[in-house]
């Protein structure tokens, strides 16, 4: 079978040219694309607000991704949960909080208590005020709080979505925060500006302290009655969730923090999808939209397929769904006491023809009915989480892509062969790669880098990101 990506060539026997990272970090930095601030201490900035002001949304447009979990009712939120973001090549943490109230009760009381000492440990305050609205006594009330704190307040004016509501915005002036920053969370409005009105405030030695990481969120995802919640049952060693033979049985996911191999996890069982989100009805749907939330505030996802049933196109639609997320991925074969010899060949062949979209997934056989191989799975999420989150030095990335283009170059076209110019990683969780070029790359030598990408620097277990910036054409002449 022939194929458009180029042949795996040894690099290690390629003469190198002396690497000098002034070739590309001018341009580098132009992009807004760095290493630099990977080290040390990143500034906090809290973002804080009474109930449903769109703090989440906020994070979310902030960050770039649908991570912090939205629903149009109060009180989604309820913990600090904290977020790595970028922004003109600065890096910070966002950290989005729940309702702040005066005079909270019960689990109101405790989510404002979060939201408080979010305020004391960050080096920035992002105020949310929902601007159709106008100040409320909640909102002096909260101003009152966020004075005590003393640090920089920075006054957001939200759910502005056109020029009439951004004149409506100056009464926020009122609360003595100075100038409000009018935007939409929703649709981007303003936000960039307001971003840039943060860095300004924000100290270059961070004083805050970012809250430590609580217990990795685990999505056990897959079909109705692959034995999702029986899994869960086994780790936790007790009826966590309840079990039937009858498919459907889980319909709200169901948050469990679980001891798997010496460390606490929050495992999410969530309702097996049998079909595409748009085509479900009723609870279906609901349970759909659901286990879609529950990937998306995931980090690591365990998709579990039947393994002594064949691999079915709805098992593939999840584990895409999951790579799509951008979430570390782990398929375990469940009731894998019910498998002969017969089976095990015939799923060899299905996994060789069904999964060849994902052949960095990790791997596991497993049984939650007898328990075999369970205590594989804490350090199979140690590796996929290890791998999500893994960076790679701009220097050692281009020393190895300098000598893979090399050993290797892009197949000419039209006499010509486009070139690698230099490459950065622009994130992680999932790591994401962007290559600066002198033209388009091929589909099948991007295909090619990745695939060598995640030879030489181990991204097994997660999905990464490359794409392809070429040079822009300005008609001059080069230099």
């Amino acid at each position: 079978m022939t194929t458009n990506e180029p042949d795996q060539t040894d690099i290690d026997s390629v003469d190198l040219p002396e690497f000098d990272e002034s070739d590309f970090e001018e341009a580098e930095a132009a992009e807004g694309y760095s290493d630099t601030d990977d080290e040390g201490p990143v500034p906090v900035v809290a973002v804080v607000g009474r109930p449903n002001v769109g703090k989440s949304t906020l994070v979310n447009r902030i960050i770039g991704r649908r991570q912090a979990v939205v629903e149009d009712v109060p009180g989604v939120t309820r913990d600090r949960v904290a977020y790595d973001a970028l922004w003109s090549g600065r890096r910070f943490t966002i950290v989005d909080t729940g309702g702040w109230e005066p005079d909270a009760r019960d689990r109101a009381k405790a989510i404002a208590a979060q939201a408080e000492s979010a305020v004391q440990t960050s080096d920035v305050v992002l105020f949310v005020v929902d601007a159709t609205v106008g100040p409320t006594a909640d909102d002096e009330a909260a101003v009152r709080m966020l004075r005590r704190g003393g640090k920089p307040v920075v006054l957001v004016a939200n759910k502005v979505d056109n020029p009439r509501l951004e004149a409506e915005s100056a009464a926020l002036w009122s609360l003595g925060l100075g100038e409000p920053h009018p935007v939409s969370a929703l649709h981007g409005r303003g936000s960039g500006d307001l971003l840039d009105a943060v860095l300004d405030v924000l100290p270059e030695e961070p004083t805050g302290v970012a809250r430590p990481r609580g217990p990795r969120r685990v999505a056990l995802v897959g079909r109705p009655n692959v034995g999702k919640s029986s899994l869960l049952n086994r780790l936790a060693k007790e009826e966590r969730a309840v079990v039937d033979s009858v498919a459907g049985t889980t319909v709200d996911p169901v948050d469990s923090l679980v001891t798997i191999g010496g460390e606490l996890w929050n495992l999410v069982d969530t309702a097996g999808l049998r079909k595409r989100v748009g085509f479900a009805s009723g609870t279906e749907y609901y349970a759909s939209l659901r286990t879609a939330a529950a990937i998306e505030a995931a980090e690591v996802a365990v998709v579990l397929l039947d393994a002594h049933e064949p691999i079915s196109e709805q098992d593939q639609r999840i584990i895409t769904m999951v790579a799509e997320a951008g979430r570390a991925l782990v398929i375990a074969f469940n009731k894998w006491d019910l498998v002969d010899e017969d089976r095990r060949y015939q799923l060899a062949r299905e996994i060789e023809r069904e999964l060849r979209r994902v052949p960095w997934a990790l791997r596991l056989n497993v049984s939650a009915k007898t328990g075999r191989a369970v205590d594989k799975l804490a350090p199979a999420l140690r590796t996929g989480l290890e791998n999500w989150s893994r960076r790679v030095p701009t220097g050692r990335l281009n020393q190895f892509l300098t000598a893979l283009v090399q050993a290797t170059p892009h197949p000419a076209r039209g006499g010509r062969s486009p070139r690698i110019l230099f490459a950065t990683q622009a994130g992680t969780c999932p790591p994401r790669f962007v290559l600066f070029t002198t033209g388009p790359l091929d589909a099948g030598y991007v295909r090619f880098v990745e695939r060598r990408l995640r030879e030489e620097f181990d991204f097994a277990g997660t999905p990464i990101h490359v794409s392809v910036r070429p040079r822009k054409k300005n008609g001059r002449g080069r230099g």
